[in-house]
């Protein structure tokens, strides 16, 4: 089973007069990357959120929205008056020295920065229970979609199995035939440039064993095999996060298809050898997504 990078989880709820909204987003990424927006009354718990989205997500670029709403109900504000007077001796002296009128002076002075805040607010642990069991229903969703979007994954990957496994029955068919190819070269070669009874049919027999064994590709044919078959069994592991060992796997398909086309000498083979190159791309690119 595979599981996305990319996914999204929401939950809201009401907890006496606060309402609580989390949402998480995550794309794509080599590691964990997050971004926590939480409103400042959640400070003292911002590490207890991160390590439990950290060990809940595992991996990618991850987006957390944290907001904390008062359910209609006033709150005390306090005014700083001393920066307030601070502010209003440089204000009337300007208006003064511009000719404006300072009948509106006091709503200007509360419009300013810092004179007007909230009373200090701080979330108690009643309500910081109800808003991590929250935090848990917003993961959940997210792993869900995650889980969603996984299977898709899956589906892809392993068509591209099947596109190389059929490349491979096809280097099957072909390569019986590349050694009288290559004997049928060599003879021709020969003939035109030495002449048809000028070379020893034994030599050639020798050296178009040793040719031919430089160029053989079973042990590639077998690993490939090999690779293929284990890149299938960790897809099914119950470990969520897999994608970096799935990548290796990939890197290690790839060196053997490399390999192969490399030896084959044949163009069939080696359009063979292409369109598994292809396919290898093609879930490459997949690859990046999973978790």
């Amino acid at each position: 089973m595979l599981y996305s990078m990319t996914g999204y989880g929401r939950a809201e709820s009401t907890f006496k007069d606060k309402i609580f909204l989390i949402e998480i987003k995550s794309l794509n990424g080599k590691q964990f990357d997050l971004r926590l927006n939480i409103p400042g009354l959640l400070k003292p718990y911002e590490v207890e959120i991160r390590n439990k989205l950290n060990e809940s997500l595992f991996r990618g670029t991850v987006e957390c929205n944290i907001s904390v709403k008062s359910n209609g109900v006033s709150k005390p504000v306090s005014i700083n008056t001393a920066l307030a007077k601070s502010y209003y001796q440089p204000i009337v002296e300007l208006a003064d020295e511009l000719g404006i009128a300072k009948d509106n002076i006091l709503s200007t002075l509360l419009k300013l920065p810092d004179v007007v805040s909230s009373t200090s607010e701080v979330i108690t642990e009643e309500e910081w229970k109800a808003l991590h069991q929250l935090l848990l229903q917003a993961i959940e969703q997210i792993i869900l979609h995650r889980k969603d979007e996984g299977k898709s994954l899956e589906k892809d990957l392993l068509e591209r199995l099947s596109g190389i496994e059929a490349q491979q029955a096809v280097i099957e068919v072909y390569e019986p035939n590349r050694r009288n190819k290559i004997k049928e070269g060599l003879v021709k070669l020969l003939e035109q440039h030495v002449g048809a009874d000028k070379y020893d049919n034994n030599r050639l027999e020798q050296e178009l064993i040793y040719y031919i064994e430089k160029i053989d590709i079973s042990e590639e044919k077998v690993r490939l095999t090999n690779h293929l078959d284990y890149f299938k069994a960790v897809l099914k592991e119950t470990e969520p996060s897999k994608g970096k060992k799935l990548s290796f796997i990939l890197q290690e398909i790839g060196r053997e298809i490399n390999t192969t086309g490399s030896k084959a000498n044949d163009l069939d083979i080696q359009k063979a050898v292409i369109l598994m190159k292809d396919e290898l791309e093609k879930a490459k690119e997949q690859i990046l997504n999973v978790l």
